[in-house]
């Protein structure tokens, strides 16, 4: 399968300023580098935004989207007007009992993503997988969609 190069994830301005702060830098980064993984500044409160690949065979798509420590319950996946939508919720939570002390760490946040379909994308026969942090999602190929397509002769008039 072909690899599909894809924008970088846009992310939504939080309440705090030092949210909004975040969100602004890393909107610069996603600007002038699409590949900068390990540029994400602290995630104190947010779930980065996943880690998606999207490959395409001869008949069908398939993206898979990394998203550890987020149950399938929190995960959200749909599509309307050739957009595929991916938003999931992280909630972590972790106490610890030691000697009498109690320490509790919470982490929550949450993403969002959006995709724009090729056009010959079955939007009808869409199926998604969630196995062991990673979701994949098949999106089968529209054999009418590549029928209507086809190369255009130029000429040249001189």
């Amino acid at each position: 399968m072909t690899p599909i190069t894809h924008a970088p994830p846009r992310r939504s301005v939080s309440q705090t300023p030092f949210g909004w702060l975040r969100t602004e830098i890393d909107r610069l980064f996603d600007d002038f580098s699409p590949s900068r993984a390990i540029l994400h500044f602290g995630t104190e409160g947010f779930a980065p935004a996943p880690a998606l690949e999207m490959t395409s065979g001869d008949n069908e798509y398939r993206l898979t989207a990394e998203l550890p420590g987020i149950k399938e319950d929190d995960v959200e996946l749909s599509v309307a007007d050739g957009m595929l939508k991916l938003r999931g919720d992280k909630r972590e939570v972790q106490d610890h009992k030691q000697d009498g002390h109690l320490l509790g760490e919470r982490c929550y946040g949450s993403f969002e993503r959006n995709l724009p379909l090729p056009a010959d994308v079955n939007y009808a026969a869409i199926s998604a997988e969630f196995r062991k942090g990673v979701l994949t999602v098949t999106l089968p190929k529209n054999a009418e969609a590549a029928e209507r397509s086809r190369r255009i002769a130029i000429t040249n008039s001189d």
